[in-house]
């Protein structure tokens, strides 16, 4: 993907002119004209697809294939509170998110153009992150995305093979393990996975077999805000500071194919490996594709799980 737009994106503005605020009586417009709100979505100013597609900037040849970049880029608003976070909102309120990427998932997931619904969050400078109002992003890609591409054929394979969900198997495997468990409730099960790249990384699974948020019921739904909410709070405690982090989810794609032996997860990439350092992604992640871990996941976990066992969390 190419978006050289986006070299001009507005870039950490002091908090009086955030675009992401309501807009206030006698102030700046901002991009919510109204002077509170719950949840926002609206379409990024500087988006990596549109639709209709601007014309490529190059023509394509064999070697190297160029198509419009015909998709959708949402900002979601989590709060009208500039210095709040996913984790400060309550349990309601994140269940309200839930409810809101549900419906973008379904409604873009149903355009002709659109593939995938890839939704997520980047939080903290460390990230990179340009603007800190608490938001995340929905990007409806015209293809499926090489990563998930990759999960998708290790799921079909194993399913070959086993005639077996993948993840169903991890899950049973960390349940009757226990060390990487962080926390579960009736829906959702939260491990510092055996194959974790980060120390601090953590999966959620839908303990049901599901692809995508369209098979949530209502029970499912709220379970997936109060485990979110927990586990955003433990990263808080941890080191006593607001955690960074990316957050990804992972479903099925929405082209119309048969993906039954997928199975729905977020993922949580913290960068920091202690409260001041930072895990970097050097020659051999980078360049070889293969991450080294600083730590234990089992040691890892242990230290979330306590993290807020006197918070009440």
């Amino acid at each position: 993907m190419t978006a050289t737009h986006r070299q001009e994106r507005t870039y950490k503005p002091p908090p009086d002119y955030c675009p992401l605020c309501p807009t206030k009586p006698g102030g700046f417009p901002t991009e919510v004209p109204a002077e509170d709100y719950e949840i926002v979505v609206f379409e990024n100013k500087f988006p990596s697809f549109k639709i209709p597609p601007p014309e490529p900037a190059v023509a394509g040849n064999d070697l190297h294939p160029v198509e419009p970049s015909a998709g959708v880029c949402e900002v979601v608003l989590y709060s009208p509170e500039h210095n709040s976070t996913l984790a400060d909102e309550s349990v309601e309120q994140i269940h309200n998110l839930v409810r809101v990427w549900r419906d973008r998932y379904e409604s873009l997931g149903a355009r002709p153009e659109v593939k995938y619904v890839f939704i997520f969050e980047n939080k903290g400078d460390v990230i990179g992150v340009t603007l800190s109002h608490p938001h995340g992003q929905i990007y409806a890609f015209p293809y499926t995305p090489p990563r998930v591409e990759r999960e998708l054929d290790a799921s079909r394979a194993y399913f070959e093979g086993h005639r077996r969900c993948l993840i169903c198997d991890i899950i049973r495997d960390e349940r009757a393990d226990g060390r990487r468990v962080v926390y579960e409730n009736g829906s959702f099960l939260a491990v510092v996975p055996f194959y974790a790249r980060y120390p601090y990384e953590v999966h959620i699974f839908s303990t049901r077999h599901l692809q995508a948020l369209s098979d949530f019921t209502l029970e499912e739904e709220r379970d997936l805000a109060e485990m979110l909410k927990t586990v955003l709070v433990k990263y808080d405690h941890l080191f006593g500071f607001s955690f960074p982090y990316m957050m990804v989810m992972h479903q099925r794609p929405t082209d119309g194919a048969d993906y039954g032996y997928y199975h729905f997860h977020i993922e949580f990439y913290p960068p920091h490996r202690t409260a001041t350092k930072i895990k970097y992604l050097a020659g051999c992640e980078s360049g070889a594709g293969t991450f080294i871990n600083d730590t234990l996941a089992e040691e890892k976990a242990a230290e979330l799980r306590a993290a807020t066992k006197q918070s009440g969390v």
